[in-house]
């Protein structure tokens, strides 16, 4: 495989492994498992997160039949778990179940916010790192808790940008961006992600990836979106490479001033 991507950028690398692509897909809440197979090849993403509840479900036309079929790499998650013990549990059902080792590590504090338990968070994140799991944990935008879940071992770190199905977006850049300068693991962009420009932001503002859901599967043509977030992502990596002029509190002339017809 290629180190760079098609754009010419160094390609994302996990955990000493290469993947194709900036986007991570989730695949909750599609109003329709027959829009998969054009919402994954609009997308091309490079990992899919699957619920290991909703993947109980094995048979033929069932979604996880679906996503073998269109041979994109799972990345099954604890989502719903509200303990440690909960989610190790969980995660160790999804090793068996997907044959993975990894695992996105989600522990929530409680089911009105979504907003996770940081406490019980990084001691799931110690368990299964201890128990060989690659672990990718979403976590608040606080750059304290990404250094303690990266000394844990975790291969990398997955901030919100806003409570998860809102679609508000990033709401403060400047946690996103100390986080992304706290850790060296790539730092995944998660939760909160409502349009292209959300995912754009993040990357401009040094997230290695986004994760998007509901973005995709609830938007009104779910294979638009898609399409328009993986052009997205490449834009904001080459716009992060490209380099943006520092912001100015007054204005700036382009032209020079210099011979000005007085």
């Amino acid at each position: 495989m290629s180190d760079v991507t098609a754009s010419g950028l160094p390609a994302l690398r996990v955990a000493g492994e290469e993947l194709p692509s900036r986007l991570f897909l989730g695949t909750g809440g599609l109003p329709h498992l027959s829009l998969l197979p054009a919402v994954l090849e609009a997308a091309d993403p490079a990992l899919v997160t699957v619920s290991v509840r909703r993947t109980s479900s094995t048979g033929a036309g069932g979604l996880l039949d679906l996503l073998r079929t269109a041979g994109v790499r799972l990345l099954p998650n604890t989502a719903g778990c509200t303990s440690a013990r909960e989610a190790v549990l969980t995660a160790r059902l999804a090793r068996e179940a997907l044959d993975t080792s990894w695992v996105k590590l989600e522990v929530i504090g409680d089911e009105t916010s979504l907003m996770p338990d940081v406490v019980e968070l990084l001691d799931a994140a110690a368990t299964l790192v201890r128990d060989g799991f690659t672990v990718l944990p979403y976590t608040t935008a606080d750059p304290v808790l990404a250094r303690r879940l990266e000394d844990v071992g975790c291969a990398a770190v997955m901030p919100l940008g806003s409570p998860i199905g809102s679609g508000l977006g990033v709401l403060d850049p400047y946690a996103v961006e100390a986080v992304v300068a706290a850790v060296d693991v790539p730092v995944v962009l998660d939760a909160g992600v409502g349009t292209a420009s959300d995912a754009a932001l993040a990357i401009e503002l040094g997230c290695a990836a986004v994760l998007a859901a509901s973005a995709v599967t609830r938007a009104e043509d779910p294979v638009a979106m898609a399409g328009a977030l993986a052009h997205a992502v490449e834009a904001g990596a080459l716009a992060r490479a490209a380099g943006r002029i520092p912001r100015r509190a007054v204005a700036r002339a382009s032209s020079p001033t210099a011979g000005r017809i007085a």
